[in-house]
C-alpha cells in the first residue's frame, strides 16, 4: 500500500514538472518558427518509422496506444506535449526532448489531433 501511494506520488510530481516543462516550451514555441517543410517531411517520416514502431504502422495501436486523432480527441495538447517531450517513466515510451524542439513537438501534436498524419 505505501509503495503503491509512493509510486502514485511520484508519478504525479513527475506528471507536475512535465506539465510546468510543456508550458514553457509552449511559451519558447510561440517564439519559435514552425518547422520547414525539409523538416516537416522529416517529422512525418519519425512518426511513420519511430513512432510506428511503437504504435502501429499507420497509428492504430500496438505495443503502444493508438495515435489517432479520435483517440486523442479527449487529450489535450499540453499533456501530449508533456508525453512526447519527457516520456512515460515505467514504460517504453522514452523522452524525445533532446531530439524535438518544443515547436516541433507542437507540430506533431497538431498533426496529430486533425488527423492529418502518415
Amino acid at each position: 500500500m505505501k509503495r503503491d501511494l509512493r509510486r502514485r506520488s511520484a508519478n504525479h510530481v513527475l506528471l507536475k514538472w512535465g506539465v510546468i516543462g510543456v508550458f514553457l516550451t509552449s511559451a519558447y514555441a510561440v517564439l519559435a518558427a514552425p518547422p520547414t517543410s525539409k523538416r516537416q517531411e522529416a517529422l512525418f517520416h519519425l512518426l511513420k518509422h519511430d513512432c510506428g514502431s511503437c504504435h502501429g504502422m499507420t497509428l492504430r495501436g500496438g505495443l503502444g496506444p493508438p495515435l489517432t486523432a479520435a483517440a486523442l480527441e479527449r487529450r489535450s495538447s499540453p499533456a501530449l506535449e508533456a508525453t512526447i517531450l519527457f516520456g512515460r517513466p515505467g514504460t517504453p515510451m522514452p523522452p524525445w526532448k533532446g531530439m524535438l524542439s518544443g515547436a516541433e513537438v507542437e507540430w506533431v501534436v497538431r498533426r496529430l489531433k486533425s488527423g492529418d498524419a502518415p
